[in-house]
């Protein structure tokens, strides 16, 4: 498929039941499930502005099973970024995402030009915390990719960490903002551009 297609394409990768499909579902349609339906594949679709005309932001919520190793590396050579996703109630979700980093990189070669977010979600339940979320600064730093954390319950971040992982993206402008105007967090950004930020 060539580069220049009109659609920006963002896979979203995790251990099962770490929140991935609510951070999708929170950020294309605002709404949040308790309870927990296990994907195997949607796909789901929203304008964006890219290099000032409108494309299509299409997100990718992949299984938590390790049952389909082939759609997993078809969904890494298709996409232009990508969203990590671990609870930070859980450590082995942390560990889970260690073989699909990795995959990524011998897939795509140099990450250092993909936006990659790591993502620490359910920070709403921080009783039952198990990842420190300085932990998910290092870990973030050791693979030069931006952090976050996130709640999809309380919708914590979940539109920032979509428009920040825009925002990495050197390659085009992208943007969440459709009328062309710029917030002042994406003017700063722009100074910063070139530096991975870990927030």
């Amino acid at each position: 498929m060539p580069e220049q297609s009109n659609d920006y394409r963002v896979v979203v990768f995790g251990a099962g039941g770490v929140g991935k499909s609510s951070l999708v579902l929170r950020f294309v349609k605002g709404t949040f499930r308790e309870s927990y339906i296990p994907t195997i594949e949607d796909t789901y679709r929203q304008v964006i502005s890219c290099d000032k005309s409108i494309c299509t932001l299409q997100i990718t919520d992949t299984t938590g099973s390790h049952q389909f190793p082939a759609m997993q590396r078809l969904s890494i050579s298709k996409g232009h970024a990508f969203i990590l996703v671990y609870s930070i109630t859980s450590r082995q979700s942390l560990e889970e995402l260690k073989p699909i980093y990795e995959q990524i990189c011998q897939i795509k070669g140099d990450v250092e030009s993909i936006p990659i977010m790591l993502v620490g979600n359910k920070n709403d339940e921080n009783q039952n915390r198990e990842v420190d979320s300085n932990e998910g600064e290092a870990m973030a730093k050791k693979w030069k990719c931006a952090f976050m954390e996130t709640s999809a319950k309380l919708n914590h971040n979940v539109k920032e960490l979509f428009q920040e992982l825009l925002n990495l993206e050197k390659r085009r402008t992208v943007s969440l903002q459709i009328d062309g105007k710029k917030s002042k967090q994406q003017k700063r950004k722009e100074k910063l551009k070139g530096k991975c930020v870990v927030m």
